[in-house]
């Protein structure tokens, strides 16, 4: 039973046409950073919800926990990195846990390989673009 729970939680892939407008939301967004929460369906994360109260500059962009849509859905989050470092930083770490198990950081100058997804406790997660 326990591996059936583990591979329910398991995100199968992200929507290329949601991989595609984070990487665009990277370059609108530069040189600040933005940050999204990512929603699966059927193990695949595929959209996103913009947080109220989210605030962005070129360090950081922080999300207003309390203003986090509730539901079953929730993957994790999505932010980019203007200096196209595609390694958590520590805030990154601290943020991670507290919005989900799957992380994605876009990264300048966001082309197709500018990004990476972690668990998380911030280890590197392949997950496969899908469609």
């Amino acid at each position: 039973m326990a591996h059936n729970m583990d591979a329910h939680m398991k995100i199968r892939g992200i929507s290329a046409d949601l991989l595609d407008l984070l990487l665009r939301l990277g370059a609108e967004n530069h040189p600040y950073e933005f940050a999204a929460i990512l929603r699966e369906v059927d193990g695949v994360i595929s959209e996103i919800d913009l947080v109220p109260g989210t605030t962005s500059t070129e360090e950081s962009a922080s999300i207003f926990v309390d203003m986090l849509p509730l539901g079953t859905h929730k993957a994790g989050s999505a932010h980019s990195h203007p200096n196209g470092v595609l390694w958590p930083s520590d805030a990154d770490l601290n943020f991670f846990p507290r919005t989900g198990r799957y992380h994605l950081i876009i990264g300048a100058p966001y082309g197709p390989d500018d990004w990476a997804c972690f668990t998380a406790n911030g280890e590197p997660y392949e997950i496969e673009v899908i469609g």
